[in-house]
């Protein structure tokens, strides 16, 4: 089997599906049980304006759910996998201009509650949740490269 026949691999398809899945139904869940501290978490970022913060802070976490139970069930694979990659696209940016900025946050991915961690911890925390992303980025890229090929087969007509 080549690389390309393994990448492409129902088998490795599903289990990425169902582990990006995962993570962002990881992620969604103390969003939902906590609104005000993911409100915080999301207002400290300064990238929206304070009019639209709770919005962001009650919206995302319901988007970032039912993204990851579609990808875990199998359902609107293509639509999930590609919120979830756009999903992954905004937050590296907005981690990457916070710590471009030198603004030391919390990045609220995982857990929302306020950590007692110094300036460079924080920074530190910020570097590796970008690679957590870009990991995310890949498992999404691998997905919607097997789905494009699948749409693009030839199926033979039964006459």
């Amino acid at each position: 089997m080549t690389p390309k026949e393994a990448l492409a691999s129902p088998w490795l398809t599903v289990r990425v599906q169902i582990a990006l899945g995962l993570f962002f139904v990881a992620a969604a869940l103390p969003k939902l049980v906590d609104p005000p501290s993911f409100a915080h978490m999301v207002y400290n970022y300064r990238l929206v304006p304070g009019a639209f913060v709770n919005l962001m802070a009650l919206v995302m976490p319901w988007l970032e759910l039912l993204a990851g139970l579609a990808l875990i069930l199998g359902i609107w694979t293509r639509a999930s996998t590609g919120l979830v990659g756009a999903l992954l696209l905004v937050f590296i940016a907005a981690i990457s201009l916070n710590l471009a900025r030198g603004n030391a946050i919390d990045c609220g991915c995982f857990d929302v509650a306020q950590a007692n961690k110094t300036i460079d911890e924080r920074l530190a925390d910020m570097r590796l949740d970008i690679l957590r992303d870009l990991g995310m980025l890949l498992m999404v890229a691998q997905i919607l490269w097997v789905k494009g090929r699948e749409g693009h087969k030839i199926v033979p007509s039964t006459l």
